[in-house]
């Protein structure tokens, strides 16, 4: 991937979206081309034909989605499948059709079974039930691992999927009814300060574990991953097992290799905010998973490991959170 190749990252509004095009932007890939929903739907198969048609990128960032939190999950899993399921199955195909050089796909660690071992290694996948309260999304987004898989075998193209760990950063989604775990907490926590209120409410026990990755580092690894020589690149496209009889998808985990109870990030959370009231945990919210850490292995032999700690990704999104209020 050269600075002067034609580069598509689909879904640069969102958190993932926005911080490949700061990461490219910075390493200076200055030919990106990006669309908005209302410029494409990209669950409108005609009009991803179209787009192709007209701008055939080299390299495809497909990070758009729809995408929530539990309560989100939970209540809209028809959307949330039927709309992933749409976008990947467009794009994917329209890449193929179109000569892509390179696709990246976007997934999530919501895909391995819900009780894998940890940390989660990328031969977990498909080994076990998923968590209920994501199982549509995540049934899309192996689709779309299998889709990447599927044309890599058949076709011969070049499309890895990389499934970061829980995100967050600028330009993430602070609605509470939608939101995942850290941006609730940050608006939570933010409210109670301004208001004066003396408690904060938490969903759960607390008890549940969870890896978090600052999103600009989410994508100086993906893009560390797609500027790969084709030796190495070709590595991470696994194998067809049908011949060799490995399990080995195009797939490499994305995260930091360390976790905290939801208890420690909320403690944290409000230390950054300034926070000084109580906390109180609603155990007759879900969990979730009570653990989620990815093993992050295959991604350090191939060269890359996070570098944003916690408490600095937390006090960088607290602050261009507080830019929008």
């Amino acid at each position: 991937m050269q600075r002067d190749s034609k580069i598509w990252v689909a879904g640069h509004r969102g958190l993932v979206g926005s911080a490949l095009v700061r990461v490219l932007q910075a390493q200076g890939f200055d030919n990106l081309v990006t669309r908005t929903h209302a410029e494409l739907d990209l669950t409108d198969a005609a009009a991803t034909e179209a787009f192709f048609d007209a701008q055939r990128p080299e390299y495809v960032f497909l990070a758009a989605a729809r995408v929530g939190g539990i309560l989100a999950n939970d209540r809209f899993p028809a959307e949330f499948i039927r709309e992933n399921l749409a976008i990947q199955t467009n794009v994917i195909h329209q890449a193929f059709r179109h000569g892509v050089k390179r696709l990246l796909f976007l997934g999530s660690s919501c895909i391995y079974p819900r009780n894998a071992p940890q940390p989660m290694k990328e031969e977990h996948l498909l080994t076990g039930p998923l968590e209920a309260t994501n199982r549509a999304y995540a049934i899309a987004k192996i689709a779309g691992v299998e889709m990447c898989w599927s044309y890599n075998r058949q076709h011969g193209t070049k499309y890895l999927a990389v499934m970061p760990t829980n995100l967050y950063g600028p330009g993430d989604n602070y609605d509470l009814e939608t939101s995942h775990v850290i941006p609730a907490l940050i608006r939570k926590f933010h409210e109670a300060k301004v208001t004066g209120a003396r408690e904060v409410v938490v969903w759960g026990s607390g008890n549940p574990r969870r890896e978090f990755l600052y999103s600009d580092d989410m994508a100086d690894a993906c893009v560390f991953l797609m500027r790969l020589d084709d030796e190495r690149f070709v590595r991470l496209l696994g194998s067809d097992e049908s011949r060799t009889g490995r399990f080995e998808p195009p797939l490499v985990n994305v995260g930091v290799g360390e976790d905290v109870t939801i208890r420690d990030l909320a403690r944290t959370v409000g230390e950054v905010v300034g926070f000084a009231g109580d906390v109180r945990y609603d155990s007759g919210k879900p969990d979730g998973t009570a653990r989620k850490l990815l093993d992050v292995s295959r991604l350090a032999e191939a060269g890359w490991t996070a570098r944003t700690t916690l408490r600095d990704g937390l006090r960088l999104a607290y602050e261009a959170y507080g830019a929008t209020q």
